[in-house]
């Protein structure tokens, strides 16, 4: 009878301590879901908060589509950016870069990548042509961007067009695997304004003046 109750404890304990183990499990899958989350996140507002623009609209490039994988549709951005973060440390670089973000899915997951080259210069290794690739994040299995257009919600933004969107949404989804359960997804989502060409021509005639009344006075 000891021997039957004592067996009886044991399962009871393995039990309780699978439970244990799997609860503490899925909290250090949460937590490293939302980390890679949140930057993934911050790293794409920053990118899109430092949108290169002058008046010149040839040298402005805001492009955002959808393409056709063996997985279905995946939405591409690709843009130019100021930053100083360098793709290349042991080459001389400008401080305009061409940004791009995308997700690469396979059987088993999805990864965000992000893509960063200088538009001046030509790469002579095939390692960086067109640029480094970057794994954003690991557990990102959707990537959805928004445009407006000042009147509604577009799904692309033509590669035709010098014009930047008014608005722009993004939205990332994050989980531990693409089957997870829609109460086991995390969403976090953002928005970025740009000024319209017309503005920003407006904002330089007048910076110029200003110098020009100073230069005077």
């Amino acid at each position: 009878m000891a021997s039957v109750i004592g067996a009886f404890i044991a399962l009871v304990a393995v039990g309780t301590l699978r439970t244990v183990t799997s609860a503490r499990e899925r909290v250090n899958n949460n937590v490293t879901v939302a980390d890679e989350l949140r930057f993934a996140v911050n790293m794409m507002r920053t990118d899109l908060m430092n949108l290169y623009r002058d008046a010149d609209r040839n040298n402005v490039k805001f492009v955002g589509i959808i393409e056709e994988t063996d997985y279905g549709p995946a939405r591409n951005l690709t843009m130019r950016i100021v930053g100083t973060a360098k793709a290349r440390a042991d080459q001389p670089e400008g401080d305009i870069y061409e940004v791009q973000y995308f997700l690469r899915r396979d059987d088993d997951k999805s990864v965000l990548l992000r893509r960063l080259c200088p538009i001046v210069g030509i790469e002579d290794d095939a390692e960086t042509q067109g640029g480094i690739l970057t794994t954003i994040a690991e557990n990102i299995i959707d990537f959805d961007i928004q445009y407006f257009d000042g009147s509604e919600w577009l799904n692309e933004w033509p590669r035709d067009t010098k014009e930047l969107p008014p608005l722009v949404q993004v939205i990332l989804t994050a989980a531990n695997s693409q089957e997870a359960e829609e109460k086991d997804m995390v969403n976090r989502s953002f928005m970025v304004n740009f000024p319209g060409m017309a503005e920003l021509e407006e904002q330089e005639a007048d910076n110029e003046n200003q110098n020009s009344a100073n230069n005077r006075g």
